[in-house]
C-alpha cells in the first residue's frame, strides 16, 4: 500500500512540474477541466446509481462550461454566454424532475445533488484556472498544491503513528486530533519553505498566515469529502490512483483551499497597488 503512494508521486510530480512551469496555461486549464469532469462523475455515482441518468450528463456538461467560464474570465471579461448555459443546464435538469416519470419523494434530494455537483467540483475547482492565470500563477500553483498536500500527508501519518483521540468519529473513524495537529504543523512548515523556496514576496508573517488558514480549510475539505463518502456508504469516490482512491480523494483539501488562497492574493494585490487615485 505504501509503496504504491511512493510510485504514484514519483510519477505524479515530475509530470505536475513540467505542465504547471513549462507549458502554457491553457495546458493546466485542460489538465483541471479533465480533473472536473473526472470529480464530478466521482461525485454523481456516489448518489445516482444507474451511470447513465441525465443529470449526470447534464451536470458535467455545466462543470465544464463553468471551468471554460474561469479561463475566459482571466483574459476576457465576456462570459455571459457561459454563465446563461450553466443556469440553463441547471434549469433544465431540474425541469427533468417536474416532468420526468419518477418518484416525486426522491425530486428534492436528486434536484439538491444535481446543483451541488456543479458548485462544490467545478466552482471551486476551477480557482485553480484562475490562480494560474495571475501574475506568478504557476508558483502560486505549486503553493498551494505543496501546503495542501502537506498538510495531507502530516496529517496522515501523524495520525498512524500517533492518533489516539478521534477528530470526528461519526464522519471519519481514522481521523484523529492528533493527526489534525500534525497537519497543520506540515501545512505551516511547507508554507514557511515555499516562501524561501520559490516565493520571496511572500511575507513571513504572511506565509504563517496562510498556512494556518489552509491547514484549517485542507482538514475541512477533507471532512466534507467523507462526510459524503459515508452518507453513500462508500470508503473511495473512485479507483482512479491505485492506494489513493479516486480523484475527489486527492483533491477534496483543494476544493477549499484554492479558493482560499485565490482571495488572499487577490488582497494582498490590491494592497499592494494602493487606493486608486
Amino acid at each position: 500500500m505504501e509503496l504504491k503512494r511512493v510510485y504514484v508521486a514519483v510519477i505524479f510530480i515530475p509530470l505536475f512540474y513540467l505542465l504547471v512551469k513549462h507549458l502554457p496555461a491553457w495546458a493546466f486549464f485542460h489538465f483541471v477541466t479533465v480533473g472536473i469532469l473526472l470529480g464530478l462523475y466521482e461525485f454523481y455515482r456516489l448518489y445516482y446509481q444507474t451511470p447513465r441518468r441525465l443529470e449526470i450528463v447534464f451536470g458535467m456538461i455545466g462543470g465544464f462550461l463553468l471551468a471554460v467560464m474561469f479561463y475566459r474570465q482571466s483574459g476576457s471579461p465576456s462570459i455571459g454566454m457561459e454563465r446563461e448555459w450553466v443556469s440553463g443546464l441547471i434549469v433544465t435538469g431540474l425541469l427533468l424532475q417536474l416532468f420526468g416519470k419518477k418518484d416525486l419523494k426522491n425530486t428534492l434530494s436528486d434536484g439538491a445533488v444535481l446543483v451541488l455537483g456543479v458548485f462544490y467540483v467545478s466552482w471551486f475547482l476551477g480557482h485553480l484556472i484562475l490562480l494560474r492565470n495571475m501574475a506568478r500563477g504557476e508558483y502560486l500553483i505549486f503553493f498551494v498544491f505543496l501546503v495542501t498536500w502537506s498538510c495531507d500527508t502530516g496529517a496522515y501519518y501523524t495520525g498512524r503513528l500517533l492518533g489516539r483521540r478521534p477528530l470526528a468519529p461519526q464522519v471519519s473513524p481514522n481521523k484523529t486530533v492528533e493527526g489534525a495537529i500534525g497537519g497543520m504543523v506540515g501545512c505551516l512548515a511547507s508554507a514557511v519553505l515555499a516562501r524561501w523556496w520559490f516565493l520571496p514576496d511572500l511575507s513571513l508573517q504572511d506565509a504563517v498566515g496562510l498556512g494556518l488558514l489552509l491547514g484549517i480549510l485542507a482538514q475541512l475539505g477533507d471532512l466534507v469529502e467523507s462526510m459524503f463518502k459515508r452518507s453513500a456508504g462508500v470508503k473511495d469516490s473512485g479507483r482512479l490512483f491505485p492506494a489513493h482512491g479516486g480523484i475527489l480523494d486527492k483533491v477534496d483539501s483543494l476544493i477549499f483551499t484554492a479558493p482560499a488562497l485565490l482571495r488572499a492574493r487577490a488582497a494582498t494585490d490590491s494592497a499592494s497597488l494602493g487606493p486608486s487615485a
